[in-house]
């Protein structure tokens, strides 16, 4: 039997267990701060990773394992992905890039579906109107800020004006692999002394297989535009949307006159002289449509298989057809289909049921489909006998009859 301890003595069994416990409470705590800091520092690693994204595939999931997050590497990564993988992240970028309102520009047409831009900004012909890139949303680990590169467009529509250019870039901007530039950046016409680097800073960012493309249908009647696109690329491939050079001319003047109410009538301004039918050339909603002069100029420069022309009638009644016939010409995959099209009976021609970047339909603004007024038949008729020897030569150029003179 042990001794009794001391007189006085407290006993001492509890002393070992405290201290038990309370070496166990630093030791979680000690854990608990270290996990917190590893946490800590992978989270601001994360962040500062060369283009970091989650993949998301064509169902929802995130790419590689069912059910589990993948985050992309650097450049070499990239290079290593297939084009289907970079289009997924693509894709990623589009669900916050920002959309704009209608723009107005110098000579006042509103203009619909505008792409904020870098490098706009006071840009020729009023494009600019105060183009900046959309901030990325809290989250987003910076999305592919700084993944891939500016390029000189490797397409370009280059006409015509009222033959619905606007409408064809808003359809292929909605194909993953074609990144447009929103607002008409006018470099080939009116900006040229800026130079190549000043125009291939307006292009948005770019990944391996992907087409940068801009428009400006001024372009197709300027005499200096094929030899300076030339001169930027021979490869450059050019498209040319045309529309019946009659209707064209009167949708011209009608955008005209809804700017400027006070103008003279049509008839006036179509003819030097109403009583000998004369013509006047002159007159640019009139000189626009001879399709045959302008063409001449531009196969100087490129080989008619460098060119597509397409019908902005067929444009209007098969979008679909039409847009397929564009992503053959540009080597792309037809993503485009019927399905992304529905019929605006108001409006009087297809729109987006998803345009880029949104889930809702759209439709171009209200400056398109503007309601013609109504121009005297003889006045037509002349018309249509001025540009039928014009027509006919263009078709035999282009090796396709649109049909304007049936």
């Amino acid at each position: 039997m042990a001794p009794p301890g001391p007189a006085g003595a407290h006993p001492t069994s509890a002393e070992p267990l405290s201290r038990s416990i309370f070496r166990k409470f630093l030791l979680m705590l000690c854990s608990l701060l270290t996990s917190l800091y590893v946490f800590y520092c992978l989270a601001e690693r994360c962040q500062t990773l060369s283009g970091p994204v989650v993949g998301l595939s064509g169902g929802g999931e995130e790419t590689g394992a069912p059910g589990r997050g993948v985050l992309a590497g650097g450049p070499r990564e990239l290079a290593a992905r297939p084009a289907a993988a970079q289009r997924k992240r693509f894709l990623q970028l589009k669900q916050w890039r920002r959309r704009r309102r209608p723009v107005r520009r110098d000579g006042g047409e509103e203009v619909a579906w505008e792409e904020e831009t870098p490098g706009l900004a006071g840009g020729p012909g009023g494009s600019g109107a105060g183009s900046s890139v959309a901030e990325a949303p809290p989250g987003t680990l910076a999305l592919l800020l700084d993944e891939g590169s500016k390029q000189l467009p490797q397409a370009i529509i280059i006409g015509v004006k009222k033959g619905g250019t606007r409408a064809l870039l808003e359809f292929l901007r909605v194909h993953p692999d074609v990144r447009a530039v929103g607002a008409e950046p006018h470099f080939f016409d009116r900006s040229y002394d800026k130079g190549l680097a000043w125009y291939r800073d307006l292009m948005p960012r770019t990944l391996e297989g992907q087409i940068t493309m801009e428009k400006t249908p001024s372009y197709f009647v300027t005499r200096e535009a094929p030899a300076r696109i030339s001169a930027m690329s021979k490869d450059t491939k050019l498209i040319v949307v045309v529309r019946d050079p009659v209707t064209r001319a009167i949708s011209d003047y009608t955008q005209t006159l809804s700017k400027r109410p006070d103008i003279p009538t049509f008839e006036s301004l179509t003819f030097k002289n109403r009583t000998t039918g004369l013509i006047d050339t002159s007159w640019s909603a009139i000189q626009i449509g001879i399709y045959a002069k302008h063409l001449e100029h531009w196969l100087r420069h490129f080989p008619i298989r460098q060119m597509l022309f397409v019908s902005g009638e067929r444009l209007i009644s098969d979008p679909a057809g039409e847009l397929g016939r564009v992503q053959d010409f540009l080597g792309l995959k037809r993503i485009i289909t019927d399905k992304h099209f529905y019929f605006n009976k108001t409006k009087g021609f297809p729109c987006l049921k998803k345009a880029e970047g949104s889930s809702k339909p759209h439709c171009l603004g209200k400056t398109k489909g503007r309601t013609h007024p109504e121009i005297d038949h003889e006045v037509v008729q002349r018309l249509r006998e001025f540009y039928r020897p014009f027509n006919l030569k263009f078709y035999q150029m282009t090796g396709h009859d649109f049909g304007w003179d049936g």
